[in-house]
């Protein structure tokens, strides 16, 4: 599954230093760096780390040794880890802990974080510092008819020579934070006041910053070195990996943010505890959390995790809330809502369906279209011997039963930006559309391949489909597509997948090490290799479609291709299975009739424009911070976007819009490949050239 860990504020914020390098002389010692949360490790993190040290260069499929050349890149992605713009470390600072370099891997293979932990609290350090310069660059006037730029995209150039150099930087970036406000139409008085509480709060969030927080950087660090795909999340990261696995979970059914020191509501699931309150609104704020008719807990200023930590629980189980409006302040007397925890499906983020109708030589033919995000599976809810768990395969099964009933013409699978998820998954939903037969190779480090089988002879689904995918279809949406592929089921179309051939197998850290217990957290390790049931990996290569879209997202900067870590592509024996239909004739006058179709398709030369465009952004580093240039910039791409859009809407018969309008609200996104794949997959129904329909 690609799943990559970040820290929220640290990696995301292009925010700013303001004090020498600070130099520590004393390699293991934990010297404290003012203007830090001077955060240590503790020894259970050490005994994590010696663990997985083990685990990563003993039981990971590429078969790593951790010495001073692996060390060395560890330390490298650590520090890019921290800082990929070079936006906060001075030179002196990288200089500085050039002196770790050569004895990383022996830190930690011995489990010690010193060194890691004293660059984590130097990092902070700049952090804060840019962020209080940002507030007090805030009382300049700045001159926004000087022809100026920002440079907003440094990965490519030097670290900051010194203090000055990295202010003259800093006052730019608040210059165009600045500037792009007034072209909202802001005073300067509202400008001043927004970007001092967005720093001020940015401070704030930096200051809850714990040694979790940190040991979790290092440890991705350390993990995405030895291959893109093996992963340590801390135990809050890993109850959010297995929520995310599960598309399930035990509280009171609300999306949670911070805003300004208070955990904030932006979303009840329909259903859940919180909507049947009735007393829940969007923006309220959560001040105390109770369980049962224990005392309140004020958290008011706390860090989301550790609040979200108390509001879910146990389903069965009471929690009480303190809340107050949005428009209240603490001084107001809040409600108090009592509620009974219970499991939350997540169905906005689980399969969908939608139906679509094309009308071709006075017939009209009708497509199921199911969207599947994810590969998830409730483990825990199956395990239990639960009978309605939820999972990909239970869940598309019953979309498949339902469109059945309405006789519709074909089925459309669509995984595009599909990141992946269960390999069982992914077995079992192209098992609705197989009788029997093998789906995937995988083979582990020790080169024993496993043939994984469909095993049901029931079928689901015996009609025509297409499957859809794109440059982030990854993992499991890989096996599908490949397997149906392979198999003669059914036609690909999209783009090139991202190239994801690897295998992962949750650990959990107190499985490894008992002593460890709940605070171990959870390792993803890779395991194996999977192959298509044709030999091929996809590892690096993908899925190529059988009908190709050119795609806005280069292979060297999008994919498993630009990873530096990835395992290469290579190939196995073909495991024994049967075609249900040769489908190169009919795949090559559907291509043909597509390429002519695509030759006067106004939708196709656009999305040959924005490749073109994206290109040229690409390369582009900086932005104007004349009001002028910068307005006359936004404007321009501002009326080419409209023109754009009336274009496509006077194309496809809808009414051109007037500027300030907005497209009505029932009117759902446009979707180019979709149509043209709705297209493909009549020509394929329709034309007795072309081939029957596809029945098992």
């Amino acid at each position: 599954m690609l799943k990559k860990v970040f820290l929220g504020i640290f990696i995301t914020a292009t925010l700013a230093c303001n004090a020498a390098p600070w130099i520590n002389n004393s390699p293991r010692v934990n010297k404290e760096v003012p203007g830090s949360n001077n955060l240590k490790p503790d020894p259970q993190q050490a005994l994590i780390t010696k663990e997985i040290a083990t685990l990563v260069t003993s039981f990971n499929y590429k078969k790593v040794e951790l010495n001073d050349s692996m060390g060395s890149v560890i330390f490298d992605n650590y520090i890019k880890g921290m800082d990929p713009n070079k936006s906060y470390f001075l030179a002196a600072d990288v200089t500085d802990f050039e002196q770790y370099r050569k004895t990383f891997d022996d830190d930690l293979k011995a489990g010690d974080l010193t060194p890691a932990f004293y660059m984590f609290n130097v990092y902070q350090k700049r952090y804060n510092e840019k962020l209080s310069f940002s507030v007090k660059a805030l009382a300049q006037n700045f001159d926004f008819t000087k022809n100026e730029s920002y440079v907003y995209d440094r990965e490519k150039l030097p670290w900051f020579k010194n203090d000055a150099e990295s202010n003259q930087s800093w006052t730019k970036k608040v210059k165009y934070d600045f500037v792009n406000l007034k072209l909202a139409k802001k005073t300067d008085t509202e400008i001043k006041d927004a970007l001092k509480k967005r720093y001020e709060n940015l401070i704030s969030q930096s200051n809850k910053i714990n040694n979790q927080d940190a040991f979790q950087v290092i440890m991705t660090a350390f993990t995405e070195s030895i291959d893109p795909h093996t992963s340590y999340f801390n135990p809050a990261n890993a109850a959010n990996f297995n929520i995310d696995m599960a598309r399930s979970l035990e509280g009171i059914g609300a999306t949670l943010s911070s805003e300004n020191e208070f955990v904030t509501i932006k979303s009840v699931v329909t259903g859940g505890p919180a909507d049947k309150s009735k007393q829940i609104k969007i923006d309220d704020k959560i001040i105390g959390v109770a369980q049962g008719n224990e005392d309140f807990v004020d958290v008011v200023g706390w860090r989301l995790d550790n609040a979200i930590s108390l509001i879910r629980g146990k389903k069965g189980t009471t929690v009480r809330l303190k809340i107050l409006s949005k428009d209240q302040d603490l001084s107001a007397t809040p409600k108090i809502v009592q509620m009974v925890r219970e499991k939350i499906i997540l169905e906005d983020q689980s399969v969908k369906k939608t139906i679509k109708s094309i009308q071709r030589d006075g017939k009209t033919f009708t497509y199921g279209i199911i969207e599947i995000p994810a590969f998830y599976a409730d483990w825990k809810a199956m395990q239990a011997g639960e009978a309605n768990y939820k999972s990909t395969t239970r869940d598309v099964k019953l979309i498949l039963d339902s469109l059945k009933s309405q006789n519709i013409d074909g089925i459309i699978i669509d995984v595009r930006s599909n990141g992946g998820g269960s390999l069982l998954e992914a077995i079992e939903l192209t098992g609705l559309f197989i009788k029997t037969g093998p789906v995937v190779q995988v083979r582990d480090l020790r080169n024993r391949v496993e043939v994984d089988k469909d095993e049901n002879p029931s079928v689901s689904w015996t009609g025509p489909m297409a499957v859809m995918t794109d440059r982030f279809s990854a993992s499991a949406s890989e096996i599908f597509a490949g397997a149906i592929q392979d198999y003669g089921r059914g036609i690909v179309i999209g783009n090139t997948t991202y190239g994801k051939g690897t295998v992962q197998s949750a650990i959990d850290m107190k499985r490894v090490n008992p002593d460890l217990g709940d605070r171990g957290g959870q390792i993803n390790l890779t395991t194996g290799k999977f192959y298509r049931i044709s030999g091929s990996s996809t590892q690096h290569k993908g899925v190529v479609p059988d009908i190709e879209f050119p795609t806005i997202f280069p292979a060297d900067k999008y994919g498993e291709s630009s990873e530096k870590a990835a395992l290469p592509w290579d190939e196995i024996k073909s495991s024994t299975y049967t075609k249900y239909t040769d489908l190169s004739n009919p795949i090559a006058l559907l291509k043909s009739t597509h390429d002519a179709r695509m030759k006067s398709s106004k939708e196709f030369n656009y999305l040959l424009q924005d490749i073109t465009e994206f290109k040229k952004r690409d390369t582009e580093d900086s932005l104007p911070l004349n009001e002028q240039a910068l307005r006359k910039q936004r404007d321009e791409l501002e009326l080419k976007n409209f023109e754009r859009e009336n274009q496509r809407r006077v194309s496809r018969g809808l009414a051109a819009l007037k500027k300030g309008e907005s497209k009505p609200a029932k009117e759902e996104n446009y979707d180019f490949v979709r149509d043209e794949t709705l297209q493909i997959v009549t020509d394929f129904i329709s034309d007795p050239k072309v081939a029957k329909n596809i029945k098992l």
